[in-house]
């Protein structure tokens, strides 16, 4: 590691090989940097935090700084970041609240400017933070997810694997895995169907993921019917991973944005559209 200037480095800190630190930077004792990480100028890592291997973090980021909590715990947890992630320009994240645990960051992933990863999380590898992403204390974010800028998601909620939030959605409740949320309703939309193609999974796939959506969304059946059904009928695949998710929620899953049968779209009061026009409208809602 060449000295950096004006960079505070703890010798309690264990450093890697192959490991660059920018100008005024500070790295705390009880602080371990993988091979080959990149810390660019100005950033700062507290105590408690372990970087694996080959991750680039940009400036002014803050890594394991204390839980945003009312009861400050005297001994916080740690923060265990993986592999390969790019953690972008003050970009954050917190400690765990208790000293046995560790907010979790997995590989390859990246977090663009301002993203906030918040005490206890668990993120899994190959998610996409834009900018400005928020996740409370305690979130899990599975594999390949993708955050789109501004989002904001409750604490103790789940997002699962290959989950397409839109921008700005306020997430309060588990969004199940491979779907799409829209992001000015927060409601789900439908299969996340350019994530599914980009991931290169074959047709076969995507019809029982959108066969067990169906069920879940548009069968009408109780939720303990639907459960049943999805651990009897979806075993293999990509939509067996629907059944353990739905039936550990505590938070109840997010809602699908859909119209009831038989709507109509309410016009503005001073609008005074032609029958014709009006028959077209109510064509659309069926």
């Amino acid at each position: 590691m060449k000295n950096p200037a004006f960079a505070v480095i703890s010798p309690f800190a264990q450093i890697g090989r192959r490991v660059r630190i920018g100008s005024l930077c500070v790295i705390e004792p009880d602080v371990v940097i993988g091979d080959g990480c990149i810390i660019e100028s100005h950033v700062v890592i507290k105590r408690g935090v372990t970087l694996g291997p080959d991750n680039h973090v940009y400036e002014g980021a803050v890594l394991g700084g204390m839980p945003q909590h009312l009861n400050m715990p005297e001994r916080p947890g740690r923060v265990i970041i993986g592999a390969g992630n790019t953690i972008r320009e003050f970009v954050t994240i917190h400690r765990a609240l208790d000293e046995d645990e560790a907010t979790i960051l997995g590989d390859n992933n990246l977090l663009m400017v301002g993203a906030h990863v918040a005490h206890d999380c668990r993120v899994g590898n190959s998610t996409v933070f834009a900018n400005n992403a928020c996740l409370a204390g305690h979130v899990t974010i599975g594999d390949r997810a993708y955050l789109s800028g501004g989002v904001g998601v409750h604490q103790f909620c789940r997002i699962g694997p290959l989950a397409m939030v839109g921008g700005h959605a306020r997430v309060i409740k588990d969004v199940p895995p491979y779907v799409t949320v829209d992001g000015g309703s927060g409601y789900v939309v439908g299969l996340n169907q350019v994530g599914l193609r980009r991931a290169g999974y074959p047709v076969e796939e995507v019809n029982r993921l959108k066969a067990a959506y169906r069920l879940i969304y548009r069968s009408g059946l109780n939720w303990n019917k639907i459960l049943v059904r999805l651990s009897q009928e979806f075993t293999e695949g990509l939509a067996a991973s629907y059944y353990p998710f739905l039936s550990t929620t505590t938070r109840g899953i997010t809602p699908e944005r859909r119209l009831p049968p038989g709507a109509t779209i309410k016009l503005r009061p001073e609008e005074k559209p032609e029958p014709s026009l009006q028959i077209r409208y109510r064509a659309r809602a069926m």
